[in-house]
Order: C-alpha cells, then structure tokens, then sequence
C-alpha cells in the first residue's frame, strides 16, 4: 500500500479495477466471468491492479470473512489504494457537473469516486461503464469487458 498521495510504481501500467470487475470473478458471474477474468489477465500482465477504499469496502462486503477476502484480493495481486484529497475534489466536481447536466440519480457518489481515484492514481479504469465515466471523465481510459 502506498502513502497517501503518493501513486505506486509497481508495474509499468497501473490498473485501477472497479467493484463490478471483481464481483463477476469472484462469484463466477454467468454473463461476464469470461470476460472479467480475460480483463483482469491482461492488466496483469501488462503491470499492477489496485482498488480504492470504496472498491474495497464494496467487495469485502461480498465476503464471508476478513481472512476469505484477504486470500481472493492477495490471489489476484490487487494492492489497496485510498482516495486521496485531490481524488475527492475531482470526484466532486464531476458529480456537481453531472448534477448540472440534469443526472437524476442520487446513488452514483461511489462510482465518481472510483472513477476519479483511476484518474488520478492509476492509467486506467476496468469497470461495466454505464456511460457516465467516459462522460464525466473523458481523459480516462476505460476498459470495459462487456464491450
């Protein structure tokens, strides 16, 4: 993990990977296993994962235990990396836009989040966009295995 602030510099691409991603791994999502998986397998290959606090806390809650999340995180290499201040502000603002724009739905913070936590601090986002990240964070690159 590193300080806050401050991006790892494990690989030479840095993949942030979204709650979504992990989920249809871990619970061998019929419809994108295949997908993830492939997804998850390049970014590997191509350098490190991390996950933000929000990605974190998502999936863990997914899990029976502590030490049953440690091992499935630990397994696929996935280090943690919290949001940070800059982080934060950036997701704000993305969501004031996104408010402005007329976006009805209340629920989305997490996910500006996430997406803003790629921006800053990885090279890329693997997530099932929904279209607002390539909208509200069109310098991100967003690699998205239901595509």
């Amino acid at each position: 993990m590193g300080n806050p602030g401050t991006p790892l510099t494990i690989g030479p691409v840095r993949s942030a990977v979204d709650t979504s991603v992990l989920l249809d791994v871990f619970s061998d999502s019929p419809k994108f296993v295949e997908a993830s998986r492939a997804l998850l397998l390049r970014a590997l290959s191509d350098g490190s994962l991390v996950a933000c606090d929000v990605v974190w806390a998502e999936t863990r809650a997914h899990f029976p235990s502590p030490t049953a999340f440690e091992k499935a995180v630990s397994t696929l290499g996935i280090l943690f990396d919290p949001c940070d201040a800059e982080t934060a502000s950036l997701a704000g603002e993305a969501w004031r836009t996104y408010r402005q724009d007329g976006g009805a739905r209340t629920a989305l913070v997490p996910d500006f989040l996430v997406a803003a936590h790629a921006s800053v601090r990885a090279d890329r986002l693997l997530t099932r966009d929904r279209g607002f990240t390539r909208r509200y964070f069109r310098r991100l690159s967003v690699l998205d295995p239901s595509r």
